[in-house]
């Protein structure tokens, strides 16, 4: 028996009562599971094993394959049904961790990040989009993308009140230096986006959400966050182009 914490990412139906979860968990990454009779369940149990539950596991181990004995809920995120731009939104941080996140991996950090991401828009404490660029820049922080925020590439000052920032994260350079003739793919911020970027970086998960900004540099800011997690995965995810467009009709 192998007993897991972990928080559902994605259900798949299998056949009329079975199904698999994807789970969020510490020391093992994502893990798939198979539950058995998973309609049939009910109580605790079957609240458990659905999206966005954070729960403890129990799990039998047959071959390669691992199969639900019981679960516990530790908690589970109602309040993101109370309107479709959470859901989707959560939705989106969860299409992202399946497709970064590999299986025996240590994903405590990660972990944490998205409970309390999920937190916070659940509660609605937090600006969705203020969310939306702390998970992005912070978990490509985790997995080895962390942004070069320290200081001008080219003459090393350190709060420039222009400055243009690479989208792949490789650094910045502030107005003087910069060269449009020769650099590509570069964002024209300011210092406060700069901050802000910092702030997600680089600050200790205590402080990690205790910040504020403006609704103009966090609209800069979400762009950028926004475009360099799709250019380092390589990909769309449809779970944002849904979000986006519950955000445009203003549901």
């Amino acid at each position: 028996m192998i007993i897991v914490e972990g928080i559902v990412l994605k259900e798949r139906s299998v056949g009329e009562q079975d199904k698999f979860i994807d789970i969020l968990t510490k020391e093992n990454g994502l893990v798939e599971l198979s539950v058995k009779g998973a309609r049939k369940i009910n109580g605790k149990s079957g609240s458990s094993t659905q999206l966005f539950a954070y729960s403890r596991f129990c799990v039998n181990k047959r071959g390669d394959r691992l199969f639900l004995n019981s679960a516990e809920p530790i908690h589970i995120f109602y309040g993101l049904r109370d309107s479709l731009t959470k859901i989707s939104l959560a939705s989106y941080f969860a299409e992202i961790l399946r497709f970064c996140i590999k299986s025996d991996s240590n994903s405590a950090d990660i972990l944490r990040l998205f409970l309390n991401t999920l937190h916070f828009l659940e509660n609605g404490q937090r600006n969705e989009l203020l969310l939306k660029s702390v998970f992005e820049l912070r978990l490509l922080s985790e997995i080895g993308f962390m942004p070069d925020v320290v200081a001008c590439r080219g003459c090393g000052v350190f709060e420039p009140q222009e400055l243009f920032f690479a989208i792949d994260g490789s650094g910045f350079y502030c107005s003087d230096c910069y060269r449009s003739d020769t650099d590509t793919g570069y964002f024209k911020v300011t210092l406060p986006v700069l901050s802000a970027l910092r702030h997600i970086v680089l600050s200790d998960f205590d402080r990690l959400f205790n910040f504020r900004v403006t609704e103009k540099i966090q609209e800069k800011l979400s762009e950028l966050s926004e475009t360099m997690l799709l250019l380092h995965t390589e990909r769309e995810f449809r779970t944002l182009d849904f979000y986006k467009s519950m955000v445009n009709t203003g549901i």
